[in-house]
C-alpha cells in the first residue's frame, strides 16, 4: 500500500532518517516507511504549488499513486 508523505524539505536525507526512527507523527504508526518517489525543484514557489496540488485536488494525488502502484507492480518504469 503507498501512503504517501506530502512535503517539502531541503534536506531529503536527513528528513528520511527522521521518519525510519519514528520521529516524524505522520509516519510513526507505519515503520518501517520505504522512499519510492520523489520529485526535486530549484524553486520554494514551485515546491509549493506543487504540494498544494497533491494535498488539495485529490485527482493528482491519484494519478500518482496509480503510476506508482503500477511501476511498482512491474518492477521498473512504466
Amino acid at each position: 500500500m503507498i501512503l504517501p508523505n506530502i512535503g517539502g524539505t531541503s534536506n531529503l536525507g536527513k528528513r528520511l532518517q527522521e521518519h525510519k526512527e519514528g520521529k516524524n507523527y505522520s509516519t510513526k504508526k507505519l515503520l518501517p516507511v520505504e522512499l519510492i518517489y520523489f520529485e526535486a525543484y530549484k524553486s520554494k514557489k514551485d515546491v509549493f504549488r506543487r504540494e498544494k496540488h497533491l494535498k488539495y485536488y485529490s485527482t493528482v494525488l491519484r494519478n500518482l499513486k496509480i503510476r506508482l502502484q503500477a511501476t511498482l507492480r512491474t518492477g521498473g518504469a512504466g
